[in-house]
């Protein structure tokens, strides 16, 4: 037998056919990587936790690559697509796992970068006060107006998503803009009037000031504390800037080393990084109107502090 005998046919329409798939590989492996921070944010609006859609990345990533890439006109939209699927899949079941969740739930904070701080839309878009008014649409709701409003998706590509009709995405659309607008704030605050109303917070904090915490709290002032069973947190949220004010001052004198806090940008918002004796113990998010606290989100369950000393890249496009 000759050594160097060439292929025969079949072998070399095998090895062909290889390259293609591998070739076909590599072009879906970009296609994905260079989605791969749209993907996220899109199922991190959509579940307001970095854990779930990080899994909802993965199994998006896993039928990508049984997808025809030569039947698909826009990449893009069709990742989004799988994304939204998935996380709609995921929502549903979350729901479930809320409801024997202990105490109040807040989404995950995560550290962002500072071109997120710098896009309004997107920092508004992430920011807790409205991931919170989020978490009172149904799912379908949910994604529709994520899609739509912060991600400006056509009708029909959110109609595929979703598994309804345009007629029926327009409606839904509609609803759910009608419900987030009713209780999301009144105007974009800057970064500035939100450090500021912050640094307030913080020296009156510091100094156990109960009239300072008084003066930069709104009369209707809600404290939502998460610490999912694992850290003691107030099992409910607290209304009314007296008994907020009060409630934090308590704690303050009960504790048996004072918190600090450092600034930082969650949700590409201004934010607190509050540690006790060094070691992190939640991080402290605001919502602000009229340049006084409206809100006070406390996030202290450990399992959703692991992405607030690394930054994670969001974006719209």
């Amino acid at each position: 037998m000759n050594e160097r005998s060439e292929p025969t046919t079949g072998t070399a329409e095998s090895l062909a056919g290889g390259d293609r798939v591998d070739c076909g590989m590599a072009s879906a492996t970009e296609a994905f990587v260079s989605h791969r921070n749209l993907l996220f944010t899109v199922a991190y609006e959509m579940l307001g936790s970095a854990a779930d859609a990080e899994d909802v990345l993965q199994e998006t990533w896993l039928r990508w690559m049984k997808v025809d890439l030569g039947q698909v006109r826009d990449r893009r939209a069709y990742l989004v697509r799988i994304t939204t699927r998935q996380s709609l899949d995921r929502l549903r079941a979350m729901r479930r796992r809320k409801e024997a969740y202990f105490g109040s739930w807040l989404p995950e904070p995560l550290l962002t970068t500072p071109d997120v701080a710098q896009d309004i839309e997107l920092a508004e878009s992430v920011s807790m006060a409205l991931m919170l008014v989020l978490e009172t649409l149904s799912p379908t709701e949910r994604a529709v107006f994520v899609l739509r409003e912060v991600f400006d998706v056509g009708y029909d590509e959110i109609a595929a998503a979703v598994g309804k009709n345009p007629a029926a995405v327009r409606q839904i659309a509609h609803r759910a803009r009608r419900h987030v607008d009713a209780r999301r704030p009144r105007e974009v605050v800057s970064p500035g009037e939100t450090r500021a109303a912050l640094e307030s917070f913080r020296r009156a904090v510091d100094t156990r000031d109960l009239q300072g915490l008084l003066d930069v709290l709104a009369p209707e002032v809600v404290l939502i504390a998460d610490g999912g069973g694992l850290r003691q947190a107030a099992p409910r949220p607290i209304t009314g800037a007296d008994k907020v004010a009060r409630f934090i001052v308590g704690g303050l004198g009960k504790a048996e080393v004072a918190p600090t806090g450092e600034f930082t940008v969650v949700n590409g918002n201004p934010a607190l990084l509050v540690r006790v004796d060094g070691e992190i113990d939640g991080v402290m998010a605001i919502g602000v109107q009229d340049a006084r606290i409206t809100g006070l989100y406390y996030i202290r369950n450990p399992e959703k502090l692991t992405r607030v000393e690394s930054e994670t890249p969001l974006t719209l496009r």
